[in-house]
Order: C-alpha cells, then sequence, then structure tokens
C-alpha cells in the first residue's frame, strides 16, 4: 500500500493540492489566450483528477521492480516504458476529453488542443512522470533503509534474547551439578575420565561466554562447542549416547549466528535421547551445495512407554530459532523440522558465507 494512503493529513494535502491545479491550468490556459476560463475549467479539472491517482499508482510498478534487486538497466528500461506508456494513455485521454467538449455546443472541444499543444502537454507529461517515478524510486530506497535497520535491530535483540536464555539453559544448576556430580563418581573409579569430562565443562563454559559475544562465527567453532558439549554428556549417558558428526571440510569456514547448531543438539538429547531407555544415535550433517550451507540434526524419539518429553518447549525453542535467523538474513534462511522415518530431524538452510 502506498504510504500516502496511511496518512490521512498528507493524503489530504495532496488531493488538496491536485484540487487546486486544475483551476490553476484553466486559468493559465485562459491568460495564455486558448481558451476561455468557463470551457477550460471542465477540461482541466478532471485531467487533473485522474493524474493525481496516476502520478500516486506510479508507486506499485516501482515496487515491483526496484533497484538493487533486477539487474539495473533491465530496471532502467522498465521505467522508461511505464513513463512512456503512462504519457501515451494520458495525451489519449486528454485529446478525448478535449473533442468530448463538442457534445456540449464547443465545436473546436474544451480548449481545441492543436499539434502546438499536444506537443506541450506531451513534454509536461513527461517531466511530470518521470519526477513521480523518481521520487518513488527514491522514497522505496528510504523505506528499504528503514526496514534493513529495523531487521537489524530485530536481529540484535533477538540474538541478545537468545544468548540470555542459552546462558541461562547452559548454566542451569541441574546441567552444572550434574556434570560435577559425574565427576566426582569418577574420580573414584576412572581419575583420568573425570580429569577429561572437567577439562570439556570448562572448555564449554569458556566457549559458550566467547562465542556468544560475536555476531557470526564459523562452523568449525560452533561444532567445537558442540564436541565438548557432547563429550560431557557421553560421559554421563555412556552407552545410550552414540553420535555422528559429518562436516564437509568446505563447509567449516562458513559463516553463522553463533549458539545456532549447539541448542539444537541440546534438544535432541532433552526432548529425543535421554527418554530413551535405549538410546540412540544423534548425528550432525552440514555440507555447502549451490551456494548455501545446509546442517541437519537428527535424532531418535522417545518410544510410546519412555517418559514424555516436552513438546511445547520444543516447538517454541524451534521457532525462535527460525525467527531469530530470518531477521538475521533477511527471510533468506529456512529451518525446517518434522518426523522422520528413524526419529525427528531439524534442518537449516543459510546463504553461505565466509568473510564477515
Amino acid at each position: 500500500m502506498h504510504p500516502l494512503l496511511t496518512h490521512l493529513r498528507g493524503l489530504a494535502v495532496y488531493l488538496l493540492a491536485w484540487g487546486l491545479a486544475g483551476p490553476a491550468l484553466a486559468a493559465l490556459l485562459h491568460a495564455l489566450g486558448v481558451a476561455p476560463l468557463g470551457w477550460a475549467l471542465p477540461w482541466a479539472v478532471p485531467l487533473c483528477g485522474v493524474l493525481a491517482f496516476v502520478v500516486l499508482a506510479t508507486y506499485y510498478p516501482c515496487r515491483s521492480r526496484p533497484f538493487g534487486v533486477a539487474d539495473w538497466p533491465a530496471a532502467l528500461r522498465y521505467r522508461v516504458g511505464l513513463v512512456a506508456t503512462l504519457t501515451t494513455v494520458m495525451l489519449g485521454l486528454a485529446a478525448a476529453w478535449d473533442a468530448a467538449g463538442a457534445l456540449f455546443g464547443h465545436a473546436d472541444g474544451w480548449v481545441g488542443l492543436g499539434q502546438r499543444g499536444l506537443a506541450l502537454l506531451t513534454a509536461a507529461l513527461l517531466a511530470l512522470l518521470t519526477l513521480a517515478v523518481l521520487a518513488h524510486d527514491l522514497l522505496i530506497a528510504f523505506q528499504n533503509t528503514q526496514a534493513a535497520a529495523a531487521r537489524e535491530a530485530q536481529a540484535r535483540l533477538l540474538a541478545r534474547d537468545m544468548e540470555l536464555q542459552l546462558l541461562r539453559l547452559q548454566i542451569d544448576p541441574h546441567f552444572l551439578f550434574n556434570s560435577l556430580n559425574s565427576i566426582s563418581a569418577l574420580t573414584q573409579l576412572d581419575p583420568a575420565a573425570a580429569r577429561a569430562m572437567a577439562i570439556d565443562l570448562a572448555q564449554f563454559f569458556r566457549q559458550t561466554l566467547d562465542l556468544a559475544g560475536r555476531e557470526r562465527i564459523r562452523l568449525a567453532d560452533e561444532l567445537g562447542l558442540v564436541t565438548h558439549y557432547l563429550a560431557i554428556e557421553r560421559q554421563r549417558l555412556g552407552d545410550k549416547l552414540a553420535t555422528h558428526i559429518d562436516a564437509a571440510p568446505d563447509a567449516l569456514p562458513a559463516l553463522l549466528p553463533p549458539l545456532t547448531l549447539q541448542p539444537l543438539v541440546e534438544n535432541a538429547l532433552k526432548h529425543g535421547l535421554r527418554p530413551r531407555d535405549d538410546g540412540g544415535l544423534l548425528s550432525v550433517q552440514a555440507l555447502v551445495r549451490d551456494g548455501w550451507l545446509h546442517i541437519a540434526v537428527r535424532n531418535p524419539v522417545p518410544e510410546p512407554g519412555d517418559a514424555p518429553s516436552n513438546e511445547a518447549g520444543l516447538g517454541l525453542g524451534l521457532r525462535n530459532l527460525r525467527e531469530r535467523l530470518a531477521a538475521q538474513y533477511a527471510g533468506r534462511a529456512r529451518v525446517h523440522w518434522g518426523a522422520t522415518p528413524d526419529g525427528f530431524a531439524v534442518e537449516i538452510s543459510l546463504p553461505f558465507e565466509t568473510t564477515p
């Protein structure tokens, strides 16, 4: 919708200006001796009324083919054709309405447009419609700049909210206490394993705090965080947890928002593997194809007799992730999830970028 249509005061001023333009044009024609004022008014006022809406309507074609999205020569040709077409239509309408004056007793028409008059009218229409198109292009560029700034602000807000939520989850006393209890138990049974788990726990918290403060990180860094997290969980779950990480070498330098993958792995354990008596395989796959980074996290789901998972919490977390990525990538990111023959899968597609 044209912004002016949502601004009643601005629309009223715009219509008033065009309402005054009709009598002003008629007065000009009268002053130039082209036609009496009483004849010029019936021709000029309706013509300016139509022009008011034609000028306003040029916003929509400009919006459909903005500069910067399509190839600029094609966008320029589109605008030249638009101005030429609208000028031709308005010329035909002006000439037809002038000739209609004969129906009201004016044999030569309302103002008697001749070749000179048509030439002047053509030049005026070309100038007016060109200015309208340029003005709308500037308006659209301003709107796009505002929208980009709003998306960036929203992305930063969502990123900060996600960071705080994840830090609260990852420094959850239950997770920390369970990890410390496991380390305590292992100190008697397997001191080497206890030491390894303590190192993984320290590295996990250190990397979480470090990565959460960045705007983009490499997939390799995110996978490093996931590796420490899974190492801790593997000490707690034992043989119940089997993992498989398959990341193509060309995908490792890819940039993505921090803490995008790790929450998916955490959800896969919380809602999929832990409730199962026999555990299962958690797999992470990443590859690059056709300029896109594709990431998939797959896990089994609880059996009917196992403890139920919090499906509402899972869905909320995934929707938050979708909104976060949509804001940061201006709608180009895709997040899909759903049941598979082997359990449950979450798939993410992001534009492949390797430089900040």
